[in-house]
């Protein structure tokens, strides 16, 4: 026995066996798994809800440069089920080809026809597909909020319903699969003292236009909108509208000539008196109500009264003394003025204005700080700073030009 033997445990420093690699679980991996639920449904409706679901995990879950994530998981799925069919696999891929985006149908299809020469067919399989019948649209009374019903024939009947929020862009709130005819019960659920939201009927192919433009601006937020309703049903919701999904619109500023005329409007009425001070004041709230409000230029709410005072004028505008002074009740009177203007009642101006005062601590704060201020903003302080009439084009240009020449000249003394 050699020394270095003496006294070592039978098998010690024999080489040990080498085990194979641990696979990671992919999302398709679970898919399969989680298949067998659906592989016997009868009910057409509950293999698409399911199928949106795992579609809407990969989009959720999937990081920022990721363009296509349900495109992936459907190749994924469709090479998977195709290496080792099987009856849920078949199912699987039956309900997704519900579903997916569009340019998935033709492999997903194609592999359902290949699966089911070997796999007893699924039952979801062959199912006829969903007919708009009627749609309904709920709006607020400051045209903050919509609700969107469309009523579908087929297999089961049902409807699909969308909360869209119009404050500071557009977002798909909520989604939900119901009954027929919950639109009809739509104002039964609102109770007393609600903000009025009267329902009316539209034809089906409108609704599902708006529900397509409002899909595609969500699906343009970072990061990406994650009310769990939402995401679970985003992928149905885009299979039933898709078709409908018009050109972006065309945006045009407010013609000069309305713009003039509501400034004297204002002015003529609002009790401040016809000086600079008031006439600027009026030209950034339409600024903000023609970019950013979604009945522009008027429709006010109080969370885009929020959104205006909180976000926007800290991060966008330089505002002099006593501009900032007569913000606050300015914008009071604007409130009335743009509210009574589109017919909305007394009772629901009130709150609206009300938000003024309840934002004005957090504006102080935000417009102070100078680290949220936006580009512009920084460049327009500067120039106030220095005298600088913002009015006289020529003198902005010099003194644009001078800071420039300084912040090179500062990059240059540092390297």
């Amino acid at each position: 026995m050699s020394p270095k033997s003496r006294g070592r445990p039978a098998g010690r420093g024999l080489a040990k066996p080498r085990r194979p690699p641990v696979r990671e679980v992919r999302l398709s991996d679970r898919v399969l798994r989680d298949a067998r639920r659906i592989e016997g449904a009868e009910d057409v409706l509950d293999a698409e809800v399911w199928a949106s679901d795992w579609l809407g995990q990969a989009w959720i879950e999937a990081p920022l440069g990721e363009r296509e994530p349900e495109q992936m998981l459907c190749l994924e799925v469709t090479g998977r089920a195709s290496s080792h069919p099987s009856r849920h696999g078949l199912a699987a891929v039956g309900a997704l080809a519900r579903v997916a985006p569009a340019s998935e149908h033709d492999m997903l299809e194609g592999t359902v026809r290949i699966l089911a020469e070997t796999q007893p067919p699924a039952r979801i399989l062959g199912a006829e597909g969903w007919t708009p019948a009627a749609g309904w649209k709920a709006v607020d009374v400051w045209e903050s909020e919509r609700v969107l019903f469309v009523e579908f024939d087929g297999p089961t009947p049902h409807t699909v319903m969308a909360s869209v929020l119009d404050v500071g862009g557009v977002v798909v709130n909520k989604l939900a699969v119901l009954q027929p005819g919950a639109a009809t019960a739509w104002g039964d659920l609102r109770e007393d003292g609600e903000v009025p939201m009267p329902l009316a009927g539209q034809p089906a192919e409108e609704v599902l236009a708006e529900l397509a433009s409002a899909l595609r601006q969500t699906d343009m937020l970072w990061p990406r909108h994650d009310d769990q309703d939402f995401v679970a049903l985003r992928a149905l919701a885009w299979a039933r509208c898709r078709g409908h999904l018009g050109d972006w619109p065309e945006w045009e500023a407010l013609p000069d000539e309305q713009r003039a005329s509501l400034i004297d409007d204002f002015v003529a009425t609002a009790g401040l008196g016809d000086d600079d001070v008031t006439r600027s004041l009026a030209d950034l709230f339409l600024d903000y109500g023609d970019g950013y409000l979604t009945a522009r230029p008027l429709g006010w709410s109080p969370g885009a009264v929020m959104l205006f005072l909180v976000d926007w004028v800290p991060r966008k505008v330089a505002l002099d003394a006593e501009q900032r002074t007569g913000l606050p009740e300015a914008l009071r009177r604007w409130l009335r003025f743009a509210l009574e203007r589109r017919g909305v009642a007394p009772e629901w101006i009130e709150p609206v204005v009300a938000e003024v005062d309840a934002s004005l601590p957090e504006f102080e704060e935000a417009f102070d700080d100078e680290s949220s201020w936006g580009p512009a903003k920084a460049v327009a302080a500067e120039l106030v700073k220095r005298d600088v009439d913002l009015t006289d084009r020529e003198a902005v240009d010099d003194a644009i030009r001078a800071l420039n020449a300084e912040q090179l000249a500062r990059r240059l003394i540092q390297e």
